[in-house]
């Protein structure tokens, strides 16, 4: 199958309504910047994702899947290939204790409907940006918790287009990172450990996590949330500097700088922001001024939590 015949097949499958070249994916992330996809999918079914995975891979077409559009860079020049986002949004409650989201389930989604029937263990998630494909794939953390720490099972489909249920101990869940990165597999749903809880208290608690995040992160602008890694324990950062990357970007006297439209938020130095007519090169070149000071001042390396999609012209 060559790309041309790739793409008139979906085209001709999905209409227009599902299906577009030259995509622009701006408006399709929390930074607000970058180019176009070369085709946009967006899926609404197993049996799709699975055809279009082994279509891709028959003519040689790269797959990127793209979820809540958070966490993820978008070079300016685009994304060549297909940008496939999964429509994959029922919630249900297959055992007394255990919530089912589909990946394109949002976070936020996920926590308004565990908190209104009363199950417990997810509300402190409120606020959280992205969808359940992401999470899983980047193993989010927050307060101290990663969202594997909630994880049953996962369901993903292969390359290949087989579809596999996958416990927990095989997720293979680390700090930032799961197994979904090494195999490239993609995520169609994940189930989740809840317990019975309190309405009033529950919200109390997401109203609480939803605060929090008002007060220590920079909200109210385009951001794509934390750009680096907090550093591990086993790195040699200096007394005095807890594991922190935005401290450590902080302390390396970086908090406020601009480049263009980018500017690295003086609320939270681990965030940088879109203040408008940001280009997706000001914010790779932010990136790596911030990394380069803190390797040069301190000796620490920080690691990218972002994803970078499309080629960029820094890094």
């Amino acid at each position: 199958m060559t790309r041309t015949d790739f793409a008139a097949r979906w085209a001709a499958a999905l209409g227009t309504g599902r299906w577009q070249s030259k995509a622009p994916l701006a408006g399709l992330t929390t930074f607000k910047v970058g180019g176009a996809a070369e085709w946009l999918a967006d899926l609404i079914s197993e049996d799709e994702l699975r055809a279009l995975v082994v279509d891709a891979i028959a003519a040689g077409v790269p797959v990127t899947m793209l979820g809540g559009g958070s966490n993820v860079l978008v070079a300016d020049s685009g994304v060549p290939g297909v940008v496939a986002r999964l429509r994959f949004t029922g919630i249900s409650q297959p055992e007394a204790f255990v919530v089912r989201a589909g990946a394109g389930v949002t976070i936020n989604g996920l926590v308004r409907w565990t908190i209104g029937r009363g199950l417990a263990g997810l509300e402190a998630w409120a606020g959280t940006p992205g969808t359940i494909g992401g999470a899983i794939y980047g193993n989010a953390h927050w307060g101290g918790e990663n969202i594997g720490d909630h994880v049953r099972e996962v369901r993903l489909v292969t390359r290949d287009g087989l579809i596999h249920d996958v416990p927990v101990d095989a997720m293979a869940f680390g700090y930032d990172t799961s197994r979904i990165q090494r195999t490239r597999e993609v995520v169609v749903s994940a189930s989740f450990n809840v317990t019975s809880g309190d309405v009033v208290a529950l919200r109390e608690r997401a109203r609480a996590s939803l605060q929090y995040r008002k007060v220590t992160q920079p909200l109210a602008s385009p951001s794509a949330g934390c750009i680096f890694q907090n550093p591990l324990p086993t790195d040699r950062v200096p007394e005095g500097i807890p594991l922190s990357a935005g401290a450590l970007v902080d302390r390396a006297g970086l908090k406020g700088i601009g480049l263009g439209g980018a500017r690295i938020s003086d609320q939270h130095a681990n965030f940088i922001v879109n203040d408008g007519g940001a280009t997706a090169d000001d914010i790779r070149t932010l990136i790596e001024r911030a990394r380069t000071a803190v390797r040069e001042g301190f000796g620490v390396e920080l690691r990218d939590e972002i994803v970078y999609l499309g080629t960029f012209r820094h890094g």
